[in-house]
Parts: structure tokens; C-alpha cells; sequence
């Protein structure tokens, strides 16, 4: 694949990006992709900026986001050894799907490579062409919003930013194994999709219930192989450049909490930060935040601890624990290097994987209370339904 024939690489001599960078900052520590300066040697995270808003939902204006994300981010400290490049921005197709086509072969490609592709601007429904990219890889995945929104919208109307999670879960042949929101808010939700999110054995989890304990939403993004960040799942006092913002959400230290969490797992492959729009942005007080959360997103990238349970498992403490008068034996693992913890699903006897018998799902200490006190925790019961 070319790359540049995708792209309209960043030029720093742009009006926008001018500033006296130092050594120290991210502008003069990231490879600006071009014709000339194409080598991938050594990347790990790639940034993609995507001008597209044709298929948003109620937000026009998105599409101007990367460049303005850009001007705040590359003047942050780098955080980190891991090597960066920009592509710049897609080069918009005639039709939206020209652009879901291209943007999805570009992630498919960086992928295959190991490089993680970073997403920035343009409206969520994007998270269609994201998916679309790990259809040829011949793995199934897990997606993870970060949204105030569950988007399972009318699969009759055409693709939008409403609606693409309809289209995702409609998608054949389907290669989704799980989908879990953080952050949904229950006024918006209607019971329709609250009881399509329990028929799926899919997860949901409230507002609330992520900001009584931060923490708790660290395995639920570390077991996704995508994010897909809405920038609306943000309070609108902190994150005004969005049309469909809400009074509450997430402040921003929290969304930076959150993209930390993705940096670090080391299982996501790509993420997307979408919805921003600066036509209704103060002081440009939402593009300075999310380049902040790009930021942590990056540092956590540099803390990866490389620690998912395969192989060898001598650096894990294993912990056995029997439920249920003794019905079920429940295994769990957790990391000597990050305190992070796993629970071990066995693939049902009748089950069409044939060569594999257990999966590891992330989970966290408080799964492990739970069974200690003789109760299922309900994400072991919920993964071994998907997998009947």
C-alpha cells in the first residue's frame, strides 16, 4: 500500500502549527509522513487525522477537528520512547463509503504491522469502517464506546453516527465477540436497547456506576481490541465542541484516566476520538482537551507491561476458587508485574473451537471477591454464554 496516495501530509510551516517548538515536544519528536519521509521502521503508534462528517448525527462541523487537536497536542512533552508518525489527513472520498473504504484498509495494513492506529476528528460513525478493517485479519474482536449514548439506531435508515452499532452487530459474517459501553446515561438510553444489550450478553455500564470506582473500568477496556471515544460521554462545561453534549459526564481528568487505560492494554490494536467540533468550541477548550487525552493515550502506549497471561505463567500468582457446593471451580490470575488480574472461562465441552480450551478475560479484583464469596461473578457467566 502507498500510503501517500491516501493522505494530505501536515506541513508545521502551516499558520496553524506555528510555534517555537524545543526538543522536548511531540512536534519535533514525530515523523510528519510524506513522499519522502515514508519509513515505518520502528513505528508503533500511527495518527490519522479524518475529515468527515457527512454521516453524523445532528454535529456538522467535526470534520474541521484534526488540525486544530494537532495544534495543541504537538506542543505537549513527548511522553515516552515509542516512535509516532502522522499521516495527516485522509484525502475525503466522492462518497462517505470511499472514505469507510480507504480508512479501512489503512487500519487493516497498520495493523497487520503492529502499529496502532490513532484516529482523530470526524464523527463516530467512523467506528464502522474501524471495525470493517478487522474483518480480513480473521479475528473476531471486541469493541469497546466510550459514550453517553448507546448508538442502535434504525437499521433501515443509512449508515450514521446514531446507528452504526445496529450496523455493526447487523454485519455479516459476524466476527463481533463482545461490545461493552462506558459511560452511557440512563435518560438517553431506552429500555429497547438496555434489553438488546442483555440478549447479546453484551455490557453496559452507567455514568454513575464507572465514576463511584475509576478503576473498575480498567478490564473492560483492557479486553477490547478497539476504543471508540465519543467526545459527547464528556460534561459539556469541559467539553463544549459537541452538539449533542450533555450537562453531566465524565470530567476531563477522567476521559484522560480512560485513554490511559486503552494505552496501556496490551491487546487494543486501534482507537478513534471522535465527535469534536470546533464551530461551537470555547476558547478551544475541547480540542486543547482531548489532545490531552491523545497525550495520556500515548503514555499509557509507553507503559505497556507486556504481562497477558500466555505461555509461561510462572510471574502470576493462580488462584483457585470453588463456588456453588462445589459446581463450578472458578481460575484466576493475577500479574506479579501490574497487579492486574484475569479469569480463566473454559470453552464449553460441545464448543466449535476445537483447539483451544480455556479463555482469559480481564477482570478485576473485585470479580475475584465476588466468587470468594461464593457468587458468579457476572462477567464469567456472561462470556461463557457467548461462547455455548
Amino acid at each position: 500500500m502507498n500510503f501517500s496516495d491516501y493522505f494530505n501530509p501536515i506541513d508545521l510551516q502551516q499558520d496553524i502549527f506555528a510555534f517555537d517548538y524545543n526538543e522536548n515536544q511531540l512536534a519535533t519528536n514525530i515523523l510528519l509522513f510524506n513522499a519522502e519521509q515514508n519509513d515505518l521502521e520502528g513505528i508503533s503508534i500511527a495518527i490519522i487525522g479524518v475529515e468527515e462528517d457527512r454521516n453524523t448525527y445532528d454535529n456538522k462541523g467535526c470534520a474541521s477537528a484534526p488540525n486544530l487537536i494537532r495544534k495543541y497536542l504537538y506542543q505537549l512533552i513527548t511522553p515516552g520512547n515509542k516512535k509516532i508518525v502522522d499521516f495527516g489527513n485522509l484525502k475525503r472520498g466522492a462518497t462517505v463509503n470511499d472514505t469507510y473504504f480507504a480508512l479501512s484498509a489503512i487500519i487493516e495494513n497498520l495493523v497487520k504491522r503492529k502499529i496502532i492506529p490513532l484516529m482523530i476528528g470526524g464523527s463516530q460513525d467512523l467506528t464502522y469502517a474501524n471495525f470493517l478493517a478487522y474483518q480480513k485479519l480473521e479475528q473476531t474482536v471486541n469493541l469497546v464506546t466510550i459514550d453517553s449514548k448507546l448508538n442502535f439506531g434504525e437499521a433501515n435508515d443509512g449508515i450514521n453516527a446514531n446507528n452504526f452499532l445496529t450496523k455493526i452487530v447487523l454485519h455479516q459474517p459476524n466476527f463481533l465477540f463482545n461490545y461493552a459501553n462506558i459511560g452511557y446515561q440512563s435518560y438517553f438510553v431506552s429500555k429497547e436497547e438496555l434489553g438488546l444489550i442483555e440478549k447479546l450478553y453484551f455490557d453496559a455500564y452507567r455514568l454513575g456506576q464507572i465514576q463511584k470506582n475509576m478503576e473498575e473500568a480498567e478490564p473492560i477496556i483492557r479486553n477490547a481490541d478497539f476504543v471508540s471515544f465519543d467526545i459527547s460521554s464528556v460534561r459539556q462545561s469541559e467539553a463544549p465542541a459537541n452538539k449533542n453534549a450533555s450537562p453531566n459526564g465524565f470530567y476531563g481528568e477522567q476521559a484522560c484516566q480512560l485513554a490511559r487505560y486503552a494505552g496501556m492494554s496490551d491487546k487494543l490494536t486501534s482507537i478513534g476520538f471522535y465527535e469534536v467540533n470546533p464551530e461551537i468550541d470555547i476558547n478551544n477548550q475541547t480540542v486543547h482537551s482531548v489532545a490531552q487525552m491523545i497525550w495520556y493515550f500515548i503514555e499509557g502506549v509507553n507503559s505497556r507491561k507486556n504481562d497477558f497471561p500466555i505461555g509461561s505463567r510462572t510471574n502470576y500468582t493462580k488462584y483457585l476458587v470453588t463456588i456453588l457446593d462445589g459446581k463450578h471451580d472458578l481460575i484466576f490470575y493475577k500479574s506479579d508485574k501490574s497487579d492486574r488480574w484475569w479469569m480463566d472461562i473454559p470453552y464449553p465441552i460441545h464448543s466449535k473451537i476445537k483447539y483451544e480450551r480455556h479463555l482469559l478475560v480481564p477482570c478485576s479484583y473485585k470479580d475475584y471477591q465476588t466468587a470468594s464469596n461464593n457468587e458468579m461473578p457476572d462477567k464469567w457467566w456472561q462470556t461463557f454464554q457467548k461462547l455455548i
